[in-house]
């Protein structure tokens, strides 16, 4: 663990339940962080922080609405009471498929609550401790959707824009501070969300679009959350110390190799 080690570090991932938190939460623990998850669904928190146990790792799980400041502002209390935050991973978020016309009020409340506002109160619940304890790492989960036009991806990408230009407000204004902010931009990665959505969008039609879906990145296939969880590694480790500010696409070429 010499390389990539976050031995004796405390690290916190918002929405580590499933999918990339979840690979994001696993490999941090297995690389010696005490990981702290963060998510609106207790029962897939448990089950992470299980797995991580059961590896011989540590972890814990906090029942936590990210959208709920006070909730955060708590959490975050109780676990600085014990130990010193070194990473904080934003990754919860909550997707919506429409354009401007099929976005209805109500769906952009509900994104920006999560996927802004989250961001949000949990950046600014860690910004305290981090200059107490002398510096820190903000990893924003952003999307190809921050700077690509995506079909009938109106709300999410609007929220997606905000997380891209709040890491390069964060990295900017912290940097004497001692404390790095970026953010990562995912593709198409094939977790739980992509097989309901497809199971309840195309039902019987299940592996025929999911083979499309695949080819829309060039190098034709989805990412896997633990290829994502092993960039964010990198990204909150001592080795990315010189790199703040930064977006980094993980999308297999969609972002630059389309067209």
């Amino acid at each position: 663990m010499s390389k990539f080690s976050l031995k004796g570090k405390t690290a916190i991932v918002t929405g580590g339940g499933s999918g990339i938190g979840k690979a994001i939460a696993k490999t941090f623990a297995a690389q010696g962080a005490r990981v702290h998850i963060l998510d609106f669904n207790k029962k897939g928190a448990d089950t992470t922080v299980k797995e991580i146990v059961q590896a011989k790792n540590k972890a814990v799980a906090h029942l936590c609405d990210v959208s709920n400041q006070k909730k955060v502002n708590e959490i975050i209390q109780e676990i600085t009471d014990n130990d010193a935050i070194d990473i904080l991973v934003n990754n919860a978020g909550i997707a919506h498929v429409g354009n401007l016309e099929k976005t209805e009020e109500a769906d952009l409340d509900r994104l920006y609550e999560v996927n802004i506002k989250g961001v949000y109160n949990c950046s600014k619940a860690c910004i305290g401790p981090f200059k107490k304890n002398g510096g820190g790492v903000i990893l924003n989960l952003a999307s190809v959707a921050s700077s690509a036009g995506l079909s009938d991806r109106f709300a999410y990408s609007m929220t997606k824009g905000a997380v891209l230009t709040m890491t390069y407000s964060v990295a900017k204004d912290y940097v004497k501070d001692n404390i790095r902010c970026n953010c990562i931009s995912p593709g198409r990665v094939h977790t739980p969300f992509v097989d309901g959505f497809l199971a309840k969008n195309y039902p019987g039609k299940e592996a025929e679009m999911f083979e499309k879906l695949a080819h829309t990145q060039p190098i034709g296939r989805m990412g896997k959350p633990e290829e994502i969880a092993n960039l964010a590694l990198y990204l909150c480790s001592d080795e990315a110390g010189f790199i703040t500010g930064t977006d980094y696409p993980i999308d297999g070429g969609f972002l630059k190799l389309n067209g």
